[in-house]
Protein backbone atom coordinates (compact mmCIF):
# COMPACT_ATOMS: atom_id res chain seq x y z
CA UNK A 1 0.00 0.00 0.00
CA UNK A 2 1.40 3.29 -1.24
CA UNK A 3 0.95 5.50 2.20
CA UNK A 4 3.51 8.25 1.40
CA UNK A 5 1.91 11.83 1.57
CA UNK A 6 3.56 15.89 0.65
CA UNK A 7 3.73 17.92 3.96
CA UNK A 8 4.32 21.29 3.12
CA UNK A 9 7.39 20.23 0.52
CA UNK A 10 8.55 16.89 2.65
CA UNK A 11 7.92 13.59 1.14
CA UNK A 12 6.79 11.77 4.41
CA UNK A 13 6.43 7.73 3.49
CA UNK A 14 2.40 8.07 5.78
CA UNK A 15 0.52 10.70 7.22
CA UNK A 16 0.73 9.87 11.01
CA UNK A 17 3.31 12.36 12.37
CA UNK A 18 3.29 12.48 16.19
CA UNK A 19 3.29 16.35 17.64
CA UNK A 20 4.87 18.42 20.10
CA UNK A 21 4.55 16.02 23.16
CA UNK A 22 6.97 15.01 25.88
CA UNK A 23 7.91 12.22 23.87
CA UNK A 24 10.45 13.84 21.80
CA UNK A 25 12.06 15.27 24.62
CA UNK A 26 15.10 12.72 24.53
CA UNK A 27 16.56 11.12 21.72
CA UNK A 28 15.15 7.66 23.13
CA UNK A 29 11.88 8.94 22.62
CA UNK A 30 12.97 9.89 19.67
CA UNK A 31 14.61 7.17 17.91
CA UNK A 32 11.16 5.14 19.80
CA UNK A 33 8.99 6.94 17.55
CA UNK A 34 10.59 6.31 14.17
CA UNK A 35 10.89 2.88 14.99
CA UNK A 36 7.39 2.27 15.48
CA UNK A 37 7.09 4.01 12.19
CA UNK A 38 6.43 8.03 12.37
CA UNK A 39 7.32 9.58 9.00
CA UNK A 40 8.59 13.12 10.86
CA UNK A 41 8.32 14.04 14.31
CA UNK A 42 7.83 17.67 15.34
CA UNK A 43 9.55 18.64 18.58
CA UNK A 44 9.12 19.14 22.14
CA UNK A 45 7.74 22.92 22.24
CA UNK A 46 10.29 26.05 23.21
CA UNK A 47 8.64 28.74 24.71
CA UNK A 48 9.07 32.08 24.26
CA UNK A 49 9.64 32.89 27.75
CA UNK A 50 12.79 30.91 27.56
CA UNK A 51 14.16 33.08 24.59
CA UNK A 52 13.36 35.94 26.71
CA UNK A 53 15.39 35.18 30.07
CA UNK A 54 18.34 32.78 30.57
CA UNK A 55 17.79 30.18 32.16
CA UNK A 56 19.08 31.44 35.64
CA UNK A 57 16.71 34.17 35.32
CA UNK A 58 13.79 32.37 34.45
CA UNK A 59 14.27 29.85 38.03
CA UNK A 60 14.43 33.05 39.63
CA UNK A 61 11.20 33.95 38.46
CA UNK A 62 9.68 30.84 38.56
CA UNK A 63 10.35 30.31 42.32
CA UNK A 64 9.86 34.13 43.22
CA UNK A 65 7.50 34.62 45.87
CA UNK A 66 6.87 30.55 46.08
CA UNK A 67 7.68 30.82 49.83
CA UNK A 68 5.44 33.65 50.66
CA UNK A 69 2.26 31.17 50.18
CA UNK A 70 2.02 27.27 51.04
CA UNK A 71 -0.50 26.59 47.74
CA UNK A 72 2.09 28.32 45.20
CA UNK A 73 4.96 25.81 46.42
CA UNK A 74 3.43 23.43 43.62
CA UNK A 75 2.24 25.55 40.67
CA UNK A 76 5.51 26.22 39.29
CA UNK A 77 7.44 23.44 37.98
CA UNK A 78 10.98 22.92 39.61
CA UNK A 79 13.76 24.48 37.68
CA UNK A 80 15.58 21.22 36.53
CA UNK A 81 11.88 19.79 35.42
CA UNK A 82 11.51 22.75 33.14
CA UNK A 83 11.87 22.61 29.55
CA UNK A 84 15.33 22.66 28.51
CA UNK A 85 16.66 25.96 27.53
CA UNK A 86 17.84 27.68 24.00
CA UNK A 87 21.26 25.96 23.61
CA UNK A 88 20.15 23.00 25.17
CA UNK A 89 17.13 22.72 22.31
CA UNK A 90 19.51 23.61 19.49
CA UNK A 91 21.52 20.82 20.54
CA UNK A 92 18.89 18.78 20.68
CA UNK A 93 17.52 19.24 16.92
CA UNK A 94 21.23 18.48 15.85
CA UNK A 95 21.21 15.65 17.94
CA UNK A 96 17.62 14.36 16.84
CA UNK A 97 18.76 14.80 12.95
CA UNK A 98 21.98 12.87 13.76
CA UNK A 99 20.06 9.96 15.21
CA UNK A 100 17.29 9.51 13.01
CA UNK A 101 16.48 9.49 9.05
CA UNK A 102 13.25 11.27 8.80
CA UNK A 103 12.11 15.02 8.95
CA UNK A 104 12.63 16.83 12.39
CA UNK A 105 9.96 19.84 12.91
CA UNK A 106 11.32 22.04 15.63
CA UNK A 107 8.39 23.77 17.40
CA UNK A 108 8.20 27.54 18.99
CA UNK A 109 5.63 28.05 21.41
CA UNK A 110 4.79 31.72 21.94
CA UNK A 111 2.99 35.17 21.59
CA UNK A 112 4.89 37.73 20.01
CA UNK A 113 7.84 38.27 17.41
CA UNK A 114 10.07 38.99 19.55
CA UNK A 115 13.25 36.35 19.80
CA UNK A 116 11.48 33.94 17.42
CA UNK A 117 13.10 35.56 14.66
CA UNK A 118 16.90 35.25 15.53
CA UNK A 119 15.94 31.97 17.11
CA UNK A 120 14.15 30.51 14.05
CA UNK A 121 17.23 30.88 12.13
CA UNK A 122 19.71 29.27 14.57
CA UNK A 123 16.89 26.21 14.45
CA UNK A 124 17.49 25.87 11.15
CA UNK A 125 20.95 26.13 11.04
CA UNK A 126 20.90 23.53 13.66
CA UNK A 127 19.05 21.15 11.28
CA UNK A 128 15.51 21.50 11.58
CA UNK A 129 13.36 20.40 8.17
CA UNK A 130 10.91 22.75 9.14
CA UNK A 131 9.91 24.93 11.93
CA UNK A 132 6.23 24.82 13.65
CA UNK A 133 4.60 28.28 15.22
CA UNK A 134 2.71 27.39 17.87
CA UNK A 135 0.90 30.99 18.54
CA UNK A 136 -0.89 30.42 22.06
CA UNK A 137 -2.93 33.38 22.49
CA UNK A 138 -5.65 34.38 24.77
CA UNK A 139 -7.28 37.62 23.96
CA UNK A 140 -8.25 39.07 27.28
CA UNK A 141 -8.69 42.40 26.60
CA UNK A 142 -11.69 44.42 25.94
CA UNK A 143 -10.02 46.75 24.18
CA UNK A 144 -8.10 44.82 21.99
CA UNK A 145 -9.96 44.63 18.73
CA UNK A 146 -9.99 41.60 16.67
CA UNK A 147 -8.16 42.93 13.42
CA UNK A 148 -5.60 43.30 15.75
CA UNK A 149 -5.39 39.31 17.15
CA UNK A 150 -5.03 38.47 14.10
CA UNK A 151 -2.30 40.94 12.69
CA UNK A 152 -0.24 39.37 15.73
CA UNK A 153 -0.45 35.88 13.91
CA UNK A 154 0.46 37.49 10.90
CA UNK A 155 3.13 39.64 12.05
CA UNK A 156 4.52 36.31 13.69
CA UNK A 157 4.70 34.46 10.41
CA UNK A 158 5.71 37.16 8.32
CA UNK A 159 9.13 37.72 10.59
CA UNK A 160 9.91 33.79 10.59
CA UNK A 161 9.58 33.55 7.12
CA UNK A 162 11.67 36.43 6.08
CA UNK A 163 14.11 35.01 8.46
CA UNK A 164 14.49 31.13 7.00
CA UNK A 165 14.51 29.38 3.60
CA UNK A 166 12.92 25.94 5.60
CA UNK A 167 8.69 25.30 5.66
CA UNK A 168 6.86 27.34 8.65
CA UNK A 169 3.95 26.08 9.68
CA UNK A 170 1.17 27.69 12.15
CA UNK A 171 -0.44 26.36 14.57
CA UNK A 172 -3.67 27.83 14.86
CA UNK A 173 -6.66 28.56 17.17
CA UNK A 174 -10.61 27.51 16.61
CA UNK A 175 -11.86 30.86 17.92
CA UNK A 176 -11.28 33.33 15.30
CA UNK A 177 -14.68 34.98 14.19
CA UNK A 178 -13.53 33.87 10.49
CA UNK A 179 -11.36 30.86 10.67
CA UNK A 180 -11.77 30.69 6.80
CA UNK A 181 -10.70 33.95 6.42
CA UNK A 182 -7.92 34.18 8.77
CA UNK A 183 -6.61 31.17 7.32
CA UNK A 184 -6.48 32.45 3.42
CA UNK A 185 -4.65 35.46 4.89
CA UNK A 186 -1.97 33.02 5.88
CA UNK A 187 -1.76 31.35 3.26
CA UNK A 188 -1.70 34.70 1.02
CA UNK A 189 1.45 35.47 3.57
CA UNK A 190 2.93 32.57 2.35
CA UNK A 191 2.45 29.93 5.56
CA UNK A 192 3.42 26.56 4.12
CA UNK A 193 1.11 24.51 6.44
CA UNK A 194 -1.44 25.53 8.66
CA UNK A 195 -2.47 22.86 12.17
CA UNK A 196 -5.57 22.38 13.35
CA UNK A 197 -5.86 22.97 15.81
CA UNK A 198 -3.84 24.16 19.20
CA UNK A 199 -5.94 22.82 22.09
CA UNK A 200 -6.20 25.26 25.20
CA UNK A 201 -5.56 23.48 28.29
CA UNK A 202 -8.22 25.33 30.52
CA UNK A 203 -8.11 26.08 34.26
CA UNK A 204 -10.02 24.25 36.87
CA UNK A 205 -11.38 25.52 40.09
CA UNK A 206 -10.40 23.97 43.20
CA UNK A 207 -13.49 24.55 45.68
CA UNK A 208 -12.08 22.87 49.00
CA UNK A 209 -9.05 25.01 48.41
CA UNK A 210 -10.37 28.26 46.92
CA UNK A 211 -7.35 27.92 44.43
CA UNK A 212 -7.24 27.82 40.59
CA UNK A 213 -5.38 24.91 38.94
CA UNK A 214 -3.80 24.03 36.09
CA UNK A 215 -3.74 20.48 34.46
CA UNK A 216 -3.70 18.49 31.48
CA UNK A 217 -6.85 16.83 29.84
CA UNK A 218 -6.12 14.33 27.54
CA UNK A 219 -8.32 14.54 23.96
CA UNK A 220 -10.13 11.55 22.85
CA UNK A 221 -11.72 10.36 19.59
CA UNK A 222 -14.78 13.17 20.38
CA UNK A 223 -12.59 16.08 19.88
CA UNK A 224 -11.74 15.00 16.06
CA UNK A 225 -14.99 16.51 15.23
CA UNK A 226 -13.68 20.16 15.12
CA UNK A 227 -10.30 20.03 13.00
CA UNK A 228 -12.25 17.64 10.89
CA UNK A 229 -14.87 19.85 9.93
CA UNK A 230 -12.02 22.63 8.80
CA UNK A 231 -10.01 20.27 7.24
CA UNK A 232 -12.67 19.76 4.98
CA UNK A 233 -13.69 22.95 4.67
CA UNK A 234 -10.21 24.67 3.63
CA UNK A 235 -9.37 21.89 1.71
CA UNK A 236 -8.84 23.12 -2.06
CA UNK A 237 -9.38 26.46 -1.16
CA UNK A 238 -5.80 27.60 0.31
CA UNK A 239 -2.56 26.47 -1.14
CA UNK A 240 -0.75 25.59 2.52
CA UNK A 241 -0.57 22.09 3.51
CA UNK A 242 -3.14 20.97 6.31
CA UNK A 243 -2.36 19.29 9.54
CA UNK A 244 -5.35 18.10 11.93
CA UNK A 245 -4.52 17.32 14.92
CA UNK A 246 -6.39 17.06 18.20
CA UNK A 247 -8.45 13.60 18.51
CA UNK A 248 -6.40 11.09 16.41
CA UNK A 249 -6.50 8.23 18.45
CA UNK A 250 -7.07 5.36 15.96
CA UNK A 251 -6.50 4.24 12.37
CA UNK A 252 -10.40 5.30 11.65
CA UNK A 253 -9.36 9.05 13.20
CA UNK A 254 -6.04 9.18 11.38
CA UNK A 255 -8.30 8.08 7.63
CA UNK A 256 -11.29 10.44 8.08
CA UNK A 257 -8.60 13.44 8.48
CA UNK A 258 -7.37 12.04 5.04
CA UNK A 259 -10.55 11.72 3.95
CA UNK A 260 -11.36 15.43 4.97
CA UNK A 261 -8.68 16.45 3.10
CA UNK A 262 -5.28 16.48 5.72
CA UNK A 263 -1.58 15.64 4.48
CA UNK A 264 -0.70 14.50 7.89
CA UNK A 265 -2.42 13.59 11.16
CA UNK A 266 -0.65 14.87 13.90
CA UNK A 267 -0.98 12.43 17.19
CA UNK A 268 -0.26 13.17 20.90
CA UNK A 269 -2.98 11.64 23.49
CA UNK A 270 -3.11 8.62 22.20
CA UNK A 271 0.77 8.21 21.85
CA UNK A 272 1.08 9.56 25.78
CA UNK A 273 -1.36 6.55 26.61
CA UNK A 274 -0.56 4.07 25.11
CA UNK A 275 3.48 4.36 24.22
CA UNK A 276 4.99 4.76 21.28
CA UNK A 277 4.87 1.41 19.67
CA UNK A 278 0.86 2.31 19.32
CA UNK A 279 1.71 4.03 15.82
CA UNK A 280 2.25 0.34 14.62
CA UNK A 281 -1.24 -0.60 15.28
CA UNK A 282 -2.72 2.48 14.16
CA UNK A 283 -0.43 2.42 10.43
CA UNK A 284 -1.48 -1.63 10.28
CA UNK A 285 -5.05 -0.54 10.78
CA UNK A 286 -5.11 2.02 8.16
CA UNK A 287 -3.69 -0.66 5.72
CA UNK A 288 -5.65 -3.17 6.15
CA UNK A 289 -8.71 -0.98 5.96
CA UNK A 290 -7.77 0.90 2.34
CA UNK A 291 -6.74 -2.55 1.03
CA UNK A 292 -10.39 -3.82 2.28
CA UNK A 293 -11.90 -1.17 0.11
CA UNK A 294 -9.52 -1.79 -2.68
CA UNK A 295 -7.97 1.35 -3.09
CA UNK A 296 -4.89 1.78 -4.56
CA UNK A 297 -2.99 4.37 -2.48
CA UNK A 298 -2.97 6.86 0.67
CA UNK A 299 -3.71 9.83 -2.05
CA UNK A 300 -6.60 8.39 -3.71
CA UNK A 301 -8.59 8.61 -0.39
CA UNK A 302 -7.45 12.47 0.29
CA UNK A 303 -9.66 15.06 -0.15
CA UNK A 304 -12.59 12.52 -0.99
CA UNK A 305 -15.15 13.75 1.95
CA UNK A 306 -14.11 17.14 2.10
CA UNK A 307 -16.86 19.78 1.46
CA UNK A 308 -15.87 20.80 -2.03
CA UNK A 309 -16.16 16.64 -3.10
CA UNK A 310 -19.52 15.40 -1.03
CA UNK A 311 -22.72 15.34 -2.96
CA UNK A 312 -24.14 17.60 0.09
CA UNK A 313 -21.78 20.92 1.11
CA UNK A 314 -24.47 22.17 3.53
CA UNK A 315 -23.51 19.38 6.03
CA UNK A 316 -20.48 20.92 6.80
CA UNK A 317 -22.39 24.04 7.47
CA UNK A 318 -25.28 25.03 9.22
CA UNK A 319 -27.56 21.85 7.60
CA UNK A 320 -25.29 19.77 10.28
CA UNK A 321 -26.38 21.96 13.46
CA UNK A 322 -30.07 21.26 12.59
CA UNK A 323 -29.69 17.21 11.40
CA UNK A 324 -28.04 16.79 14.54
CA UNK A 325 -30.92 18.38 16.20
CA UNK A 326 -33.38 16.78 14.79
CA UNK A 327 -31.94 12.92 14.28
CA UNK A 328 -31.37 13.59 18.37
CA UNK A 329 -35.37 14.50 19.07
CA UNK A 330 -36.19 11.60 16.74
CA UNK A 331 -33.84 9.39 19.40
CA UNK A 332 -35.33 11.05 22.31
CA UNK A 333 -38.94 10.31 21.47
Amino acid sequence: MDMTTNYMGLKLKNPIVPSASPLSKNLDGIKKLEDAGASAIVLYSLFEEQLTFEQEELAYFLDRGTDSFAEALDYFPEHDDYNMGPDEYLEHIRHAKEATNIPIIASLNGVSSGGWINFSKKMQEAGADALELNVYFLATDANQESRQVENQYRVILNAVKSNVSIPVALKLSPFFSSIARMAKELDDDGADALVLFNRFYQPDLDLENLEVTPGVVLSTSNDLRLPLRWVAILYGRINASLAGTTGVHTAMDALKMIAAGADVAQMCAALLKNGPDYLKTVLRGMEIWLEEKEYESLGILKGSMSQKSVAEPAVFERANYMKALNDFRDYVL
